[in-house]
């Protein structure tokens, strides 16, 4: 009786047990990670204040179930595991477990937390959002993609390192003299180099002389394919680690 109790509680809260979707459990804590979210938020807002005590009840009510639901995900893991006790430790020291645990403790020590500790505590709760990740198998296979294409990413963050080295010692040569608050050092002039590289482009620094501005131009054009490598590899890698999911997945939905 036990066993079939546990088993139909890890059918709930986890998601290698069904082959596609959130399992009506976890559609609802999906749903309270994001509100408790959104409360974190909200009390950060001084116009608010006035329903700080209403927030607080509202957070002990969701760190109540927090509290809960880590306790069955713990009291659940042999399931998933090798049926051993250790499974259980396993689990609690899991960077999922680790998390569960963060969201209870988030809703409780806050009471115990004086000044600027309280509001470090308090932005603890906005670690509930890694809880989504194990609800879904797309996390999984995000997380699978980087790990398989990590040396070409490396490779791609190498090159932007090194673009941004040539765009900052150009424009250190060519406008330092003319603008030497923005330019007139290679670190000073890395800010704008970042900041065009990235396509952001804030315009507090730009090339005003005519080499400046054909240098700006052609980093500009060299981030596009910059920013469109990593992008390219991570989607093909995903693209990869889906289809294996898919044909490896055997469990009937439910």
């Amino acid at each position: 009786m036990t066993g079939s109790i546990r088993s139909a509680v890890w059918r709930q809260l986890d998601p290698r047990a069904r082959a596609s979707g959130l399992s009506p459990t976890n559609q609802v804590l999906a749903c309270l990670i994001v509100l408790s979210v959104g409360l974190a938020v909200l009390e950060t807002e001084p116009t608010l204040s006035h329903l700080t005590n209403d927030l607080r009840l509202l957070e002990l009510g969701l760190g109540a179930v927090f509290a809960v639901e880590y306790l069955a995900r713990l009291w659940a893991a042999p399931e998933g595991a090798d049926g051993s006790a250790r499974a259980r430790l396993r689990f609690a020291f899991s960077p999922a477990g680790l998390a569960d645990l963060t969201a209870v403790v988030s809703a409780f020590l806050p009471m115990a937390a004086p000044g600027l500790l309280l509001r470090m505590v308090r932005l603890l709760r906005l670690f509930r959002l890694a809880k989504l990740g194990r609800m879904s198998r797309a996390w999984s296979d995000i997380a699978t993609a980087i790990n398989d294409r990590r040396e070409a990413l490396a490779l791609s963050f190498g090159l932007a390192l090194v673009a941004i080295l040539i765009a900052a010692t150009a424009l250190y040569l060519v406008e330092g003299q003319v603008q030497p608050e923005a330019f007139g050092s290679i670190p000073r002039s890395a800010w704008w180099a970042v900041a065009t590289l990235t396509t952001i482009g804030y315009g507090d620094a730009y090339p005003v002389t005519a080499p400046g501005r054909l240098i700006g131009g052609v980093a500009a054009l060299a981030s596009i394919g910059l920013v469109a490598l990593p992008a390219g590899i991570l989607a093909a890698a995903f693209s990869d680690a889906m289809k294996r999911n898919r044909g490896s997945n055997s469990l009937p939905p439910e």
